[in-house]
């Protein structure tokens, strides 16, 4: 899979998905092949753009319960293969090269990117870092990317398929494990939050 296939799935290039698709290059490099059900498991850190690389790359998804996500926000990506438990913990280190550090003023246009300005004037900046960004993501070798530890864990239970019940106040389906006893009903987890803040 290119980078340019990973794109399409996500919708657009930015140095968060490159950065993804290195990780997920790297991770079936050392474990082996995609993902078809759930004998590869990825545990992400984050919840950035990293993550539709790695889910598209390595067949790990939350649908097949091989994808957990540990809302860390940490960079940091472990691949397991089952049965072995054969890891690989992936930690993002890379820094963009002293000579590629923002200027002032291309630290002024992404200051007036993340209030809300997408005028062409700092769009065209903003635009032009990311690519180089990307570009250098792609280039670099993993070793100037990644800290890359090998490890044995334990594995992660497969994935369960719970019963399914209706929450008594809005009726919706919500699965058993994520529903909450307030009083004598069954509630999901919006509505027993209503009730307990008194509705």
């Amino acid at each position: 899979m290119t980078f340019d296939d990973v794109v399409g799935f996500h919708g657009h290039a930015c140095p968060g998905l490159a950065i993804g698709y290195r990780v997920a290059r790297v991770a079936l490099q050392e474990l082996g092949d995609k993902a078809k059900d759930e004998e590869l498991v990825a545990v992400v850190e984050n919840n950035s753009c990293a993550v539709d690389a790695i889910q598209a790359m390595a067949g790990c998804t939350f649908g097949k319960g091989n994808l957990i996500f540990k809302d860390y926000g940490k960079q940091v990506y472990t691949f397991i293969r089952r049965p072995s438990g054969e890891a690989v913990r992936i930690a993002v280190t890379w820094e963009p090269p002293s000579a590629e550090a923002e200027t002032p003023a291309e630290k002024a246009m992404w200051q007036r990117y993340s209030e809300g300005d997408r005028s062409a004037e700092v769009m065209a900046v903003v635009q032009a870092r990311k690519s180089r960004k990307m570009r250098m993501i792609l280039e670099a070798p993993a070793s100037d990317l990644f800290d890359i530890r090998h490890m044995t864990v334990a594995l992660p239970g497969p994935a369960r398929i719970y019963p399914t019940l209706s929450c008594d106040l809005c009726h919706e389906k919500v699965m058993e494990p994520r529903t909450r006893k307030v009083g004598n009903q069954i509630l999901c987890i919006p509505c027993a939050e209503k009730e307990e803040k008194g509705g």
